[in-house]
Order: structure tokens, then C-alpha cells, then sequence
């Protein structure tokens, strides 16, 4: 660990100089007293940058609501945080696709967004069935192992439909109108 002098911050329990320190999780201020004085401060707050003003009023404290992006994708949040910790979710509610899940049979398949942008499609009853397929679902079942789901796939040739099971991920032949 290595360090650097701040000469005018001063130690807020102490009054002794802040140092600039490199830890394993990035630079950071100690108290030079230390190990008597064992004052930290994190340099940079993982609370999300902002990307943008939504000119919109928090339903918890009536300041403004930005939107940032954080560590785990975008979301919205007040512009008075760490006050005011209001936090919500920038996409749509998902759509139901009146799909049956294939493996709980309870839940239905939704269309969802990763934190990478991707929509993916997943059992709503998460997290207690983890059922989750990359392209669109179709009613149907599989030729050869009898999975009672297809997804739609896009290739060179044109769409094709696919078995979802993950141990099969066999192309249906096309029927002969």
C-alpha cells in the first residue's frame, strides 16, 4: 500500500493530515496517524453516475429524479442520495407471453432486459423456477426429445425453430403445407 500527502484535509476525528492511500480496492484517505487513528474515506462512491435530469419529483422526499448508471445498469434515482435512498427500475414492467413455463409449469415466460441491454425471456416466478431461453419462445413441442418448448432462431437460411431444452437444442424439420 502506498501513499500520498494531502496538506490541507485534515482528519475529522484527530486533526491529523489525510493521506492518499492504494488499497487492493482503489486509492482512498487514511488518517497519517494510523494505526492510532484508524480514519478511512472512500474516494469514489459506487452509487452511480448521472446520465440524466428527468425533470421528475421523488415520491419519497419531492426532490428530483435523475437517472444514473450503477455498477448494475441503469436505474433511477433521487438526486438527494444518500438522504433520500428512492430507487426504481427505467424499463417497462414485463410482458407476459402466456407462455406455461416448461420446467415449473406454475410460472408464464416474460420478456426481461439484462443489465447488458439483451432481452431474454424467463420464468416469472423467479427465483424459485431459474427457467430462462435467449430467443423468442413458441408454442410447440420438440421432435426428438418431446420438450414441450420451441424458440424462434434467426440464421443465414431464414427462421428456424429450435428445441429450448438445453441438452437437445434440436432444428425442427419444416412440414410440407
Amino acid at each position: 500500500m502506498s501513499e500520498h500527502s494531502l496538506s490541507s484535509t485534515q482528519c475529522p476525528e484527530c486533526s491529523a493530515a489525510l493521506v492518499m492511500r492504494f488499497g487492493k480496492r482503489g486509492p482512498f484517505l487514511g488518517c497519517s496517524a494510523y494505526p492510532k487513528c484508524e480514519f478511512i474515506r472512500p474516494l469514489h462512491k459506487n452509487d452511480g453516475h448521472i446520465v440524466k435530469y428527468l425533470d421528475k419529483s421523488c415520491p419519497t422526499c419531492g426532490d428530483e429524479l435523475v437517472l444514473r448508471q450503477g455498477r448494475f445498469g441503469m436505474f433511477i434515482g433521487c438526486l438527494a442520495y444518500p438522504d433520500c435512498d428512492f430507487i426504481e427500475s427505467p424499463e417497462k414492467k414485463a410482458e407476459s407471453t402466456e407462455i406455461e413455463c416448461p420446467e415449473c409449469h406454475i410460472g408464464h415466460l416474460v420478456e426481461r432486459t439484462s443489465r447488458f441491454g439483451k432481452s431474454f425471456f424467463a420464468c416469472d416466478t423467479f427465483p424459485t423456477c431459474r427457467f430462462a431461453v435467449n430467443s423468442p419462445p413458441m408454442v410447440g413441442e420438440c421432435e426428438v426429445c418431446h420438450f414441450p418448448l420451441l424458440i424462434e432462431k434467426k440464421l443465414a437460411s431464414g427462421i428456424k425453430q429450435q428445441c429450448a431444452n438445453r441438452k437437445c437444442h434440436h432444428y425442427q424439420t419444416e412440414k410440407a403445407s
